[in-house]
């Protein structure tokens, strides 16, 4: 590309968003579909996180209970304890 096209094009990405900040509504509208957006993604990388972090701890109790340092019982209790509160504290 030559420097003239480059110029050529910065300009035209400089007008569009010139008009997009001077029209409000548009404006406006972005702003919201950016954040509606963003908060999707937050809130599903959330729950992938707090999943994994639900099955490492499933994966440890059962460790523990197969190496002997955990009874059977012990390791229920500690896995509906942390159901109940929703992997609150009790998770990773």
């Amino acid at each position: 590309m030559s420097a003239t096209t480059q110029l050529r094009e910065t300009g035209t990405m400089e007008s569009i968003i010139r008009e997009i900040i001077n029209k409000e509504e548009v404006f406006v509208l972005m702003i919201i579909l950016t954040a509606v957006t963003t908060m999707s993604i937050v809130k599903a990388l959330t729950k992938m996180i707090g999943r994994l972090a639900s099955e490492r701890t499933r994966r440890e109790v059962a460790a523990y209970i197969a190496e002997g340092s955990m009874s059977p019982e012990q390791g229920e209790k500690l896995l509906a304890s942390t159901k109940r509160n929703n992997c609150v504290g009790g998770c990773g």
